[in-house]
């Protein structure tokens, strides 16, 4: 028999997540702390949001715990779901984005989140979803094959095809429509994510959310020293725009939290803290800003020899 869902269990994980996230991040950076800001929502719920700007190693970067709930579901939720239209809601999750200052350290996001909504005279609906992707300025093979290795472990006891099947929709999920090209070098995505037993999915979403500091902090100690000058400074902020459009045109937390209310500064946390926009810029041929391109974001699988190194 299927356990039923726990939603205290899930908000504890959550909670726990977030600290032991930001505890590491501190570590890394070794300059500036987390700042705490804890805010409500009048429709109901609340959260806490950790920002960090001015670091020795980040920039800006956010750590946001959400626990919202409502009497009816939003649009955004019941358009694929209309069973679901009217019934009370929780959504919880912890969200993260790290915008390093050194351009050759990539910036990462990670997230992890539960739903669940009670219709009346009816069993509870729940599912999962979250995942983790690197958005590299300046690519380095051994550290996108390091953050793929890490995110197939995290898989691997949850079905032999769960890592490439989610690798997939990453690639599918964070690709900007309007360029024809990828935000990042992947990772995972999943969403909707329910098989009938919620300790499996549980597990799933646990794994996912722990193995986000073992696949990100060894790639941010081996570049975060590395010599820079303004050419790279420049490349990161145009660079920096194209996760700004896709954030604000795809990112379905976003729209989600915007839709149902949620705090405007907690859902736009994610954005960098300097960012440009050239009306046309084309890198110079051969260069490590053309490689960017027509390398890394290529939606590649990071997991098999590469035939163009």
């Amino acid at each position: 028999m299927s356990q039923q869902p726990d939603s205290q269990a899930v908000k504890r994980y959550l909670l726990d997540l977030q600290e032991s996230i930001c505890r590491s991040l501190e570590a890394l950076d070794g300059g500036a702390g987390f700042i705490r800001d804890v805010w409500d929502r009048p429709e109901g719920g609340g959260g806490e949001s950790r920002v960090i700007t001015g670091g020795a190693v980040i920039e800006k970067g956010g750590v946001n715990f959400s626990h919202v709930m409502g009497d009816t579901m939003p649009a955004s939720a019941t358009a694929h779901r209309p069973q679901l239209a009217g019934a009370p809601w929780q959504a919880m999750g912890v969200s993260l984005v790290i915008h390093p200052h050194n351009p050759y350290v990539p910036t990462s996001h990670a997230n992890v989140r539960f739903f669940i909504a009670t219709p009346e005279n009816s069993e509870p609906v729940y599912w999962f979803g979250g995942g983790y992707d690197l958005t590299p300025y300046y690519g380095f093979e051994e550290d996108c094959v390091h953050w793929h290795q890490t995110a197939r472990a995290a898989c691997d006891p949850f079905g032999a095809d769960t890592y490439r099947r989610f690798k997939h929709w990453c690639d599918d999920y964070f690709y900007l429509k309007h360029r024809d090209e990828p935000r990042g070098v992947g990772g995972l995505f999943f969403d909707d994510h329910n098989t009938g037993d919620f300790g499996r999915d549980f597990g799933l979403m646990q794994a996912v959310g722990d193995s986000y500091i073992e696949a990100y902090e060894p790639i941010v100690r081996r570049r975060m020293n590395h010599d820079f000058g303004e050419r790279e400074r420049d490349f990161q902020l145009y660079r920096r725009g194209r996760y700004v459009e896709f954030n604000l045109v795809y990112d379905r937390g976003t729209l989600f939290g915007l839709q149902s209310g949620g705090r405007t500064e907690s859902i736009l946390m994610s954005l960098p803290p300097l960012v440009r926009w050239d009306y046309s810029r084309v890198p110079e041929p051969g260069s490590e800003e053309a490689r960017l391109t027509e390398v890394f974001l290529t939606g590649r699988d990071w997991l098999e020899p590469a035939n163009d190194q």
